[in-house]
């Protein structure tokens, strides 16, 4: 049942509140079991403040650490000081280290100490060291919830001890069992098909896997982590210091949470919106106000440098009171320039993004770039001399146009190119000099461009400027 439950607690919701309304808590509880713990947690805020609190408390142990862990902070945090000392302790000791990190990380410190006191010793001081580790490194993404084992063990022994980790729940992740010696230094790796597959005799210091390129340091930042998850197409790394000492470990999930909030970070970076730690625009919490807050500052910014763009028209007014027909094609020529920079430097930034293109080879990069806007450029120019002439039948406007729009595009490419890598060189976000801020560059030196094209070609202009 609860593997097809992708759509069905909206169609229950009604029937959870008449059972709570009137007071069947048995048989809501069996209704409960019944829908993923996702599903409950990602409608828990329409229920009441009431009714949060008896479903919460009707959950079965496993089934409320997992809510508990999905749902946002403002919905934990209720439940934090809505439940009793015996439920949130019991709550906090048997979360997950990662997820538990990420809770605290949001509570202010009298919160923190409060629950601390509710807290078993040991995992406090799990939660003070994950703290310690900087926001988005390897140390604040991983869980202490790892399995360890001796290299001289068998794989019969290593089965039973991963038996006995998950009925004591000290983990969850067994996709992989790390070897360390007695010293908690890392030596190898073995997974759960490595000891199913191998004779119980095996000692697993003969069947591990070296981990010296897959694994990272706790101050790696978290796109180096997620480049290594990407490229061998694996399920958990493990974590250590500068010593190679065992610290945890980062599963799948939790990375794939990081690389879906750096993506939308990239994506509001080119949309120009206020990133706010990677957060999603979710319209089903947000109100006027906070896209207000999002959108405004960058839009107020490229306004002000579109400015230039009006002062360059107002220069040239006397060439457009003198040849109407150069202001036909000015959007033609901008939304086109516009359109190719665009192009271009979403593939510079998503190649920095992936390592795809680097310092080391941006210029090979540069030059098959400049060869495809050459040939761009000739067949656009084409396009736009042969619009010319077709609307105005004049063979020295129609060259302007198209000349202008070859230069434009080769403009607009270079232009592509040259923000991302520039900024990745002197260290910024290659994304926030992409999109609108390549497009507003591109209008004004393709008005430029554009103008002192028709000064020098047009005989309606000779002697004006």
């Amino acid at each position: 049942m609860k593997n097809n439950s992708l759509n069905i607690i909206p169609l229950l919701l009604p029937e959870i509140k008449d059972l709570i309304r009137m007071k069947k808590f048995w048989e809501l509880r069996e209704l409960l079991t019944k829908i993923h713990y996702m599903d409950i947690a990602e409608k828990f805020e329409e229920f009441d403040d009431n009714e949060k609190i008896i479903i919460f408390r009707l959950l079965n142990e496993y089934t409320a650490i997992e809510v508990f862990e999905s749902l946002a902070f403002g919905e934990q945090n209720f439940l934090l000081k809505n439940l009793k000392n015996i439920e949130i302790s019991d709550l906090l000791n048997d979360m997950s280290s990662d997820e538990r990190v990420d809770l605290f990380q949001e509570l202010s410190q009298e919160d923190m100490n409060k629950l601390f006191s509710l807290m078993k010793k040991e995992e406090v001081e799990d939660v003070k060291t994950l703290l310690k580790y900087p926001d988005g490194t390897a140390g604040s993404l991983m869980t202490t919830d790892f399995v360890k084992m001796s290299p001289n063990i068998t794989t019969r022994e290593a089965l039973f001890q991963l038996q006995e980790d998950l009925k004591a729940g000290d983990s969850e992740h067994i996709y992989s069992s790390y070897i360390c010696d007695e010293n908690s230094i890392l030596l190898g790796a073995v997974d759960l098909q490595q000891l199913v597959k191998n004779g119980h005799s095996t000692i697993l210091k003969d069947i591990m896997t070296d981990t010296n390129n897959i694994k990272v340091n706790a101050l790696a930042e978290g796109k180096i982590v997620a480049d290594i998850f990407t490229k061998y197409g694996i399920l958990s790394i493990p974590v250590v210091d500068t010593q190679n000492k065992m610290l945890g470990m980062i599963v799948f999930d939790d990375i794939v949470d990081l690389i879906e909030e750096n993506n939308t970070k990239e994506i509001y970076e080119l949309g120009k919106m206020h990133i706010q730690d990677g957060e999603e625009i979710k319209y089903s919490n947000s109100n006027s106000f906070d896209l207000l807050r999002r959108r405004l500052g960058w839009l107020l910014f490229l306004l002000i440098f579109d400015f230039f763009t009006a002062t360059v028209l107002k220069n040239y007014e006397i060439a457009l009171s003198k040849v109407v027909a150069l202001s036909f094609f000015v959007p033609m020529l901008l939304d086109t320039g516009g359109n190719a920079g665009a192009q271009v430097s979403v593939s510079i930034i998503r190649g920095l993004a992936l390592g795809d293109v680097t310092l080391k080879n941006c210029w090979s990069i540069i030059k098959k770039e400049v060869i495809a806007s050459l040939l761009m450029s000739l067949f656009v120019g084409i396009v736009a001399f042969i619009r010319a002439y077709l609307l105005q039948k004049s063979f020295s406007i129609s060259f302007v146009v198209g000349s202008t729009m070859s230069l434009v595009v080769i403009l607009a490419v270079l232009t592509g190119i040259a923000l991302p890598i520039l900024s990745k060189k002197i260290g910024l976000d290659p994304a926030v000099l992409a999109g609108p801020i390549t497009t507003s560059i591109v209008d004004i030196a393709g008005l430029l461009i554009y103008f002192n094209i028709a000064i020098r070609l047009l005989p309606d202009l000779k002697g004006v400027f």
